[in-house]
């Protein structure tokens, strides 16, 4: 059963802005808080709703994609800033040689929400992004980690039933993608389900990265319920029990949603 998001444009964009307000900015504003002029950049941008509410406090933006089709659509949502000189958007792979010649050591955020767990080898980004932060820069991330209920992203799926099944994509590989072409899904749906099942993270192997890149965690959140499933299911966020969050492994099963700041050492 695909979200209503996941059809509509212009509503996954006001659901990016409320959240970014709501959440990720309060986050992100625990280790700056003051935000006016700061450079900020998010990978994989989409839309761009994660932005407005960084543009809105005067920060200097850039947003990278490797869609245009969706640079295009953030271009419509966030004209006003491009025409003001706040803000670039940019259709293009931050590994390029151009991108990094132009934006070395620019950034004192990088933004990557909802993005680290479609990214193929996630050390190599993780350790790429040192080159694009300022002195005093830090990384966001926002993901769910993989062994939980809907780690496989499987709400995408046109079944109802389907959609609605917990931890069907821990099964393994061919028995997985067997069920998901015995209840009908399309082969986009299967090639995008399957893409997430090869690239999905677990807390500790994404603190492992971290540790390996030589990063220190400066906050961490565990949320048991994910601040955007306000919009997808109308529940409120709430965040992990310490307890539960103290158990490697096993907090991977019951929690819903991390945020991340990270800096180098």
């Amino acid at each position: 059963m695909a979200l209503e998001h996941h059809l509509d444009a212009t509503l996954r964009h006001k659901q990016q802005v409320d959240n970014s307000r709501d959440y990720v900015l309060p986050f992100i504003q625990q280790e700056f808080p003051k935000l006016e002029g700061l450079r900020v950049m998010e990978v994989g941008c989409g839309e761009g709703g994660v932005l407005i509410p960084f543009l809105e406090k005067g920060c200097n933006c850039v947003g990278v994609d490797l869609a245009p089709d969706r640079i295009e659509l953030a271009k419509n949502f966030l004209q006003q800033y491009l025409d003001g000189g706040q803000l670039k958007l940019i259709a293009k792979n931050i590994y390029d040689l151009d991108f990094l010649g132009e934006f070395q050591h620019s950034f004192d955020v990088i933004i990557l929400k909802d993005a680290i767990e479609h990214i193929p080898d996630q050390e190599k980004i993780i350790g790429h992004l040192k080159q694009l932060l300022t002195p005093r820069g830090q990384v966001y991330f926002g993901f769910p980690p993989w062994y939980m209920p809907h780690g496989g992203h499987q709400q995408i799926c046109a079944n109802k039933f389907l959609s609605m099944v917990p931890y069907i994509h821990l099964l393994p590989r061919p028995l997985y993608k067997g069920v998901l072409r015995l209840f009908g899904e399309g082969d986009d749906v299967v090639v995008d389900l399957m893409d997430v099942k090869s690239t999905g993270i677990s807390i500790e192997r994404f603190e492992r990265i971290v540790k390996r890149q030589h990063y220190k965690i400066t906050q961490r959140r565990f949320y048991l319920i994910n601040p955007i499933y306000k919009y997808k299911f109308g529940v409120s966020a709430r965040v992990q029990w310490k307890p539960i969050a103290a158990i490697p492994f096993f907090r991977n099963f019951v929690t819903t949603c991390m945020y991340y700041m990270i800096k180098p050492e």
